[in-house]
């Protein structure tokens, strides 16, 4: 298994911000999280392969938003801040050699981190990030290669993936103020806790998960339904509005065809 990351920009501190307040970022605490958050990968079972860092791309580290990879091509998207879509010709050359790679076209816009993928569907957040051309433009590229496309209303964050995350075959899991649960009714879902509103997001890499270490209520209710849980102190990210899923592109290597 391939998981794609990309070094933290030195200007991070600029990142486009939607949700969050602004706070300084430590840029060499950033590195080290991330350095921690890649071993881990390693840990379970990924070949990291690292994207140089982009100066001039403060979101960059966030290469989830870049690209959806699915078994047998890629979609390169067109992120919905203009800031980041210079961010998309380097990761591009990455997925080159293991992916036939498709691109969204002005006027769609679409983030990586709000296209939740699950078997041969997909869901996609209608968010400030991901517009209606956007999903429409998915939809066109993927129906006829068997993909069913799912437009899903988020509220009160960033993507769908702030709001809900797969964290086994058929389990999910869920802030469920920010997105409507019967969306989901084919899934059991376990929710977050509700001291713990940003907790939906996790790494599924196999039958384990990374998962942050600042929700440890939300972990132990995960724990409980028998996923193991690897935590990663992604704080100093956090302030950048990022997660775990947004920090790795995850996906099984192929020969391109």
């Amino acid at each position: 298994m391939i998981a794609l990351t990309r070094e933290v920009s030195n200007t991070i501190g600029q990142c486009e911000l939607s949700h969050v307040p602004r706070e300084p970022i430590d840029v060499n605490l950033a590195r080290a999280q991330h350095a921690a958050y890649e071993h881990a990968l390693l840990e379970l079972g990924c070949r990291v392969k690292r994207v140089p860092a982009a100066p001039d791309c403060p979101d960059s580290v966030f290469i989830e938003d870049t690209a959806v990879v699915l078994p047998e091509i890629a979609v390169i998207v067109r992120p919905g801040a203009p800031s980041r879509r210079a961010e998309t010709s380097a990761v591009s050359r990455a997925l080159r050699p293991y992916r036939r790679l498709l691109t969204l076209e002005a006027p769609a816009t679409m983030d990586g981190g709000d296209v939740l993928a699950i078997g041969s569907t997909l869901f996609i957040g209608q968010t400030k990030r991901s517009n209606a051309g956007g999903i429409d433009q998915m939809r066109m590229l993927l129906t006829p290669r068997g993909y069913t496309v799912i437009g899903v209303e988020v509220n009160g964050c960033l993507h769908l993936k702030s709001a809900v995350t797969q964290v086994a075959e058929k389990t999910l899991l869920i802030q469920p103020s920010w997105v409507h649960e019967g969306t989901f009714a084919d899934f059991e879902v376990i929710e977050v806790d509700p001291s713990e509103p940003y907790a939906a997001n996790a790494l599924r890499i196999g039958d384990r998960i990374v998962y942050p270490a600042a929700f440890p209520k939300t972990a132990r209710r995960i724990e409980a339904r028998g996923i193991e849980v690897r935590t990663v102190d992604v704080s100093e990210l956090a302030k950048a509005e990022g997660a775990v899923t947004c920090c790795s592109l995850v996906f099984d290597e192929a020969i391109r065809p």
